[in-house]
């Protein structure tokens, strides 16, 4: 196979351009001008450069290709919708116009937050309903999810959506920001941190994916990816704060939470500056976000491969070498 790969110098699309090389496959990766992509090229990657919002610098990326992965877009809990819409809609949408025609298949990289945050998501399906919450991140992953089945469904190009719980791994946002935030103020659990933590860990997720891109059933399909660990983020905060000499401190009540993320939204983001807390990370944090993962584990055989104690080690590992010891 011959892959493209959107946001392979990203956390997960490096570890996919990895292990897809790894297997023996050929992978060209996009690359916006002037990212670092020596580490690409030392693996034997090809590097386009090129800017999803510019169609013309696109043109051709996709002839030879069998499968494109998509993993580029904003990767945040804060912006403006037009922020999200850009960088995840419309870029899928010029991705796919080029796409359709020239490659067999398509995997998009959703999220289970494109099944619309502000309740308890534990058992649900890939085919129960989903909405918009009013989150810009969620909302434009739902909205190109029904993009990309659009394509799939007019027989313009055969796709797969991928939905994965929270990712975590060496660098992921739920590693950099909860022990930065732990080690410049106090960082207070939401409802004493009781709930599931519902991770994935980036290795097990890529397994997913490729297996997403490669077996025929996963054709015209949604998956939800997510690992079968017993943590909550009480414990899963703690075991990060050990790692640098920190713990969580106190607790705010679920619904005082989301109003402050609420107002922090209103406020901070219309003048770019990150909130402290948003919205989006409540309805993450506050809630079980367990949902069901039979279809992925049944049609393509997917299984949690990196146990919770070996993804903590290897966490371990890379805080300390990014930040100290504790």
């Amino acid at each position: 196979m011959k892959a493209l790969v959107t946001g392979a110098t990203g956390f997960i699309g490096s570890v996919l351009t990895k292990d897809l090389i790894g297997q023996g496959h050929q992978v060209r990766a996009l690359a916006l001008p002037g990212e670092n992509t020596t580490a690409l090229k030392k693996l034997g990657v090809e590097v386009l450069a090129g800017d999803l919002l510019k169609r013309e610098t696109i043109t051709g990326i996709c002839d030879g290709i069998d499968t494109v992965f998509h993993l580029a877009g904003r990767v945040t809990d804060w912006g403006t919708r037009e922020q999200f819409y850009s960088a995840i809609y419309d870029a899928t949408m010029n991705l796919l116009q080029e796409a359709a025609g020239r490659a067999s298949r398509f995997v998009y990289i959703s999220s289970i937050a494109a099944i619309g945050f502000g309740r308890h998501m534990k058992g649900i399906r890939e085919t129960d309903p989903a909405f918009k919450s009013g989150i810009p991140y969620n909302d434009a992953k739902l909205d190109t999810e029904k993009l990309v089945k659009s394509y799939h469904d007019g027989g313009r190009i055969a796709c797969t959506v991928i939905r994965p719980s929270n990712v975590t791994g060496p660098g992921s946002v739920w590693v950099r920001d909860i022990v930065e935030k732990m080690m410049s103020m106090p960082l207070p659990l939401i409802d004493g941190g009781r709930y599931s933590s519902s991770f994935i860990y980036v290795d097990n997720l890529v397994d997913g994916i490729i297996l997403a891109g490669t077996l025929d059933v996963a054709k015209g399909k949604t998956y939800h990816l997510r690992d079968d660990w017993n943590v909550t983020w009480k414990q899963y905060i703690g075991d990060l704060g050990s790692f640098v000499g920190r713990k969580p401190i106190g607790s705010l009540p679920y619904g005082l939470a989301r109003a402050l993320g609420i107002l922090f939204d209103r406020v901070c983001t219309p003048l770019g500056l990150r909130p402290p807390i948003t919205r989006m990370g409540i309805e993450i944090i506050g809630r079980d976000n367990d949902v069901d993962t039979s279809l992925a584990r049944s049609e393509l055989g997917w299984k949690t491969r990196i146990p919770y104690p070996e993804a903590m080690e290897r966490i371990g590992a890379w805080v300390k070498e990014t930040y100290g010891k504790g």
